[in-house]
């Protein structure tokens, strides 16, 4: 019988070898490790056993990319284990909802002892809010409800209760579902209603920087996400007293992946190859504007046109009196590990 850690275990052989147990559950989502690999991609790299739980990555020291450093009276033998993931990708950025993990390892011989070090590899910026004002007062907030009751809906109670200016930035685990609320301010009157344009997610509290991930589009979700934007309606059952100013949807969480000259370096590590996910925070933007329904329009998006009618729409309506409105920091966070 063998123990193991909840995340990963490190252990460095007297006879030069690294042995590693990475456990799939060390993130949320689980981590496919069939994804797994080292610095170098030699045939001895690959998991030696698998389990329902486990993989066990055994090898020498100076093998599979390792990089040593010489010091007087000790040998520092280093690697680094990472994940890869789907990518998908849109006009304006790519994003990813698989778990993007990495690992540094490290054994240290120092004369007749020897050590072993684990570095989880992190980048978690300052938070910054944001705020959009404009001609219509415009509210985003994001819901917080929890169901407590047996049988509730998540998707009502989400919305009972929202996250404070103070609670930013919010930390969210990949495919998580944010719950994003649009509201109007100070207008009693019953016969307008709220309408988005675009809502998407950027990188950076600027609306117009790039990456850009579309949420929605013309009020209907992004038809190339795979994990679609829903709607949520908004009617008399939901217990507000103006329920046409609102709007509310939901989406999966995700993380930028930077492709190109937005990969960002790390000190002191080896430049990873190829697009690599962004851990910075995320922010929501949406453009609103008010309607006031008429015997030919119900102030209500289209969504069963096809792709290519709302694409045409999207080009020529011109949505006069918007204003946008913006999100606080959504941060990505993952199970601590020991």
């Amino acid at each position: 019988m063998c123990y193991y850690g909840k995340a990963v275990t490190l252990q460095c052989t007297k006879d030069g070898q690294f042995i590693i147990v990475l456990a799939r559950d060390a993130t949320l989502p689980s981590i496919d490790l069939e994804t797994i690999s080292f610095l170098g991609n030699e045939p001895i790299c690959a998991p030696v056993g698998t389990t329902s739980a486990f993989a066990i990555y055994q090898f020498p020291v100076t093998a599979c990319g390792t990089t040593v450093t010489d010091e007087p009276g000790t040998l520092t033998y280093e690697n680094r284990m990472t994940s890869s993931y789907e990518v998908a990708v849109g006009p304006y950025g790519a994003i990813t909802r698989d778990t993007y993990y990495e690992l540094l390892v490290q054994c240290k011989y120092i004369g007749t002892t020897v050590a072993a070090l684990v570095v989880e590899v992190s980048k978690v910026p300052a938070p910054i809010p944001v705020a959009a004002p404009g001609p219509l007062r415009v509210e985003l907030r994001l819901g917080n409800g929890v169901c407590n009751t047996k049988g509730c809906n998540e998707e009502l109670v989400a919305y009972n209760s929202f996250y404070q200016d103070a609670e930013y930035p919010i930390l969210k685990v990949l495919r998580d579902p944010v719950y994003v609320e649009v509201r109007m301010l100070e207008r009693t009157d019953p016969n307008l209603v709220l309408t988005l344009g675009r809502c998407w997610v950027t990188s950076d509290p600027n609306p117009y920087s790039l990456p850009q991930w579309d949420l929605l589009i013309n009020g209907c979700p992004y038809r190339d996400d795979r994990y679609l934007t829903r709607l949520i309606p908004v009617d008399s059952s939901s217990g507000l007293t103006y329920p046409s100013h609102y709007r509310r949807f939901v989406f999966k969480m995700f993380t930028f992946v930077a492709t190109g000259g937005q990969t960002p370096s790390k000190k002191g590590a080896a430049e990873p190859e190829g697009p690599i996910p962004l851990r910075e925070l995320m922010y929501i933007h949406c453009d609103a504007a008010v309607c006031q329904p008429s015997l030919t329009n119900n102030c209500e998006p289209r969504c069963s046109r096809k792709r290519r009618e709302i694409a045409g729409s999207v080009q020529k309506i011109v949505r006069p009196e918007t204003t946008m409105v913006s999100s606080g920091g959504i941060s990505i966070t993952s199970p601590s590990t020991e």
